[in-house]
């Protein structure tokens, strides 16, 4: 037998109160006497009354709902960076709907539009690069997006990341200082602005100040997960490459495998930099020397400037730049 919805005239009929009492009570308002209050609770939890969130959002215009949409849920960085998104959402008492994008440009638009169609107050977008295609959807809807760890180089769209550009600069620079005279550059799709124009800038500016001529034979693009660093190892030892710089930690532990199988000493024979820091780097052995990146706070610091954008708060800067690091363990020198 189907379960009968409850109403909030349900709960009204049986605590002999009316609606708007019923709906002071659901919403916290203090304007109910304690006595009336009580009551009202009592019939709530013995009816197992849940509210209609559709039903309140079209009454408020509000769904209390954003969409984050994710390419891969799978990837510790972008499961870290949904874990800050959700405590501060939470905290806000915001619902989120995620949303799996597998990274793929046409799913990206047809689940941005799904969310739309749910009516969410605003939407959080991970993504490796921003098409013309979705920053259109996004102009369109006039629903607030903010990116999560992605880059838009137009600066339209509210993000927050980290200086890839000097993170990148930074890591290879000590490469260089360890005396390694050919570092290659891996990175997933050199069209995503992150990797083509943030991070490769990055890497050619410390091979520029460390007098290290630029190859094209150390540029390796590629997919992100294990198996993509596994396929790559032989062309990467091919190259003649002594280090590498690597943008995603998952790809870095096929790599770092791939060499240990094929006998490469890590570091002392090959030295390998990745770029999030997440819990991957730990448990690899070696462990591996990484650009830190707080990854919860991009999360949580991008709903909280989504929060503003909804809330129609005064946001001074819609860019945001969080600190990085380095911290050295057992890849490199």
């Amino acid at each position: 037998m189907e379960k009968q919805t409850i109403t909030i005239y349900d709960v009204a009929r049986e605590a002999n109160v009316s609606m708007a009492t019923v709906s002071r009570v659901v919403n916290g308002n203090p304007n109910v006497k304690p006595a009336t209050r009580k009551k009202v609770l009592e019939v709530i939890d013995r009816l197992d009354y849940r509210p209609n969130a559709v039903a309140r959002g079209l009454a408020s215009k509000k769904t209390t709902t954003v969409g984050v949409i994710i390419p891969d849920v799978s990837n510790m960085f972008f499961a870290s960076l949904a874990r800050g998104i959700d405590d501060v959402a939470t905290m806000y008492k915001y619902n989120i709907i995620l949303a799996n994008s597998d990274g793929n440009d046409q799913k990206e638009v047809n689940v941005l539009n799904n969310l739309l169609a749910k009516q969410v107050d605003g939407v959080i977008f991970m993504g490796h690069h921003i098409t013309d295609e979705i920053r259109g959807e996004f102009s369109r809807s006039k629903t607030p997006v903010v990116l999560a760890g992605s880059i838009d180089p137009d600066e339209q769209v509210g993000s927050v990341n980290i200086d890839y550009t000097s993170a990148t600069k930074d890591a290879v620079t000590k490469l260089a200082k360890n005396g390694n005279k050919k570092i290659a550059f891996v990175s997933g799709a050199l069209i995503d602005p992150i990797n083509g124009q943030s991070r490769l800038k990055g890497y050619k500016e410390a091979l520029k100040e460390n007098n290290l001529t630029y190859s094209e034979g150390l540029i390796f693009e590629s997919g992100y997960n294990f198996k993509d660093g596994l396929s790559l190892v032989d062309r990467l030892h091919n190259s003649g490459a002594t280090a590498v710089y690597v943008t995603d930690d998952e790809l870095a532990i096929g790599i770092l495998d791939g060499l240990l199988d094929r006998g490469v000493k890590v570091p002392e024979e090959f030295e390998i930099i990745t770029s999030n820091n997440s819990l991957l780097t730990e448990v690899a052995r070696p462990r591996l020397t990484s650009i830190t990146q707080p990854l919860y706070d991009l999360g949580a610091v991008s709903m909280r400037l989504l929060t503003k954008m909804m809330n129609k708060e005064e946001v001074e800067e819609k860019t945001i730049i969080l600190p990085y690091g380095i911290e050295e363990k057992g890849s490199t020198k």
